[in-house]
């Protein structure tokens, strides 16, 4: 008999980190019944993350919120409490780019996530864990900077208007009336190393993806570039290069401004989830995601779980959508594409052929012999 921990990212847009990791121990199982699984889906910071948690942390409990949506209107969202008076709270989950009914890259903002984080404060969180992944906005996190209690004013002293589009009007930034972390700080869960400006910044990078045309991305940029000087002129101290200062549409920038840390997402989440203490009890690990290619080796799941498990003395195993990179590291993997006839169906289907991919590894996987 063997332990076998599952720790899938989502496959995004077809199915959550929670569902994957169940079907995949499903196929598996009715291969090897008489194995011990352990499922333990994972996260990079992403969609999900909260699901993540709540699935793999006993005593874990959704806390509901009212917040402002990226589009401005009003919505329920929520945030996770873990033992000890941790809280997650997931930028997707409050201003993500999949609640907006059209793309809108000048007016998303992410009050929402501002606002979701001052309700954990105010439930008396003493350590934030902050998945900033799918946004909507390109405001450099101005909204959610605003709902903790900064002010963005213009030229008159009036409140400038939400989203990049009133940073072009900004002129002093206030921080007198800005919330302090809580006591344990507050740790930024995200995968992205892009800094806030530049070629390789938040506007160039990711406002295409937002809606923003080629020549929107100068304007989104002559914004954030103003956002991140009149911070330098309130005082804060942080460099609009650093690695990750552009995640989330520079709402990374923002967080840094509060004084919140960058943490590798999936790294993050696999220390807050206990994944290496688990690995050290097994005898394999499955992990995933929706596309594997060359860039899952910078900080995602799967790379982040199969260094895991190499340090843990393990095999690891690879189920992914589709695979287009060559999967080094693990001793096995399966693509649902391949096993679905293609991708089309693999989609469609997600979960059946996570199954199956589940029994196609089982199948593969020869225990060590005692």
């Amino acid at each position: 008999m063997a332990t076998v921990v599952f720790a899938p990212d989502s496959f995004k847009g077809s199915a959550t980190a929670t569902e994957v990791a169940a079907a995949l121990a499903e196929g598996w199982m009715s291969v090897r019944a008489d194995d011990r699984v352990v499922p333990m889906p994972m996260a990079d910071g992403g969609e999900g993350t909260l699901d993540a948690f709540e699935a793999a942390v006993p005593g874990s409990g959704r806390r509901p919120v009212s917040v402002t949506g990226p589009e401005g209107v009003d919505r329920e969202a929520s945030w996770l409490l873990l033992p000890g008076g941790i809280a997650v709270v997931e930028l997707a989950e409050t201003s993500g780019i999949g609640l907006m009914p059209a793309l809108a890259v000048f007016d998303a903002q992410t009050a929402g996530f501002g606002q979701a984080i001052a309700a954990a404060l105010d439930a008396g969180a003493t350590r934030l864990l902050l998945a900033i992944g799918g946004s909507a906005s390109t405001d450099g996190g101005a909204g959610m900077l605003s709902a903790l209690g900064a002010r963005l004013l213009d030229a008159t002293g009036s409140d400038i208007a939400s989203g990049n589009r009133g940073l072009a009007e900004l002129a002093v930034v206030d921080l007198t009336g800005l919330r302090p972390l809580p006591l344990g700080g507050a740790r930024i869960l995200s995968d992205v190393t892009n800094p806030l400006l530049g070629p390789d910044g938040a506007a160039a990078v990711f406002g295409p993806q937002k809606g923003a045309s080629a020549d929107d991305v100068p304007v989104l940029e002559a914004g954030l570039a103003r956002f991140a000087s009149a911070l330098r002129e309130a005082g804060v101290e942080v460099d609009p290069r650093t690695p990750g200062a552009g995640a989330a549409g520079g709402t990374g920038f923002g967080l840094l401004a509060w004084g919140a840390e960058l943490a590798p997402g999936a790294a993050a989440a696999g220390e807050a989830l206990g994944l290496p203490e688990a690995l050290a009890e097994a005898d394999v690990v499955v992990t995933g995601e929706g596309r594997y290619d060359s860039q899952s080796a910078a900080g995602k799941v799967p790379e982040y779980v199969a260094l895991l498990a190499a340090a843990a003395g393990i095999p690891a195993l690879l189920a992914a959508g589709s695979i287009a990179a060559d999967p080094r590291g693990f001793a096995g993997a399966a693509s649902l594409s391949e096993l679905a006839g293609g991708s089309a169906a693999a989609i469609a289907e997600p979960l059946r052929w996570a199954r199956a991919a589940g029994g196609a590894l089982a199948r593969r996987f020869a225990p060590p012999t005692p």
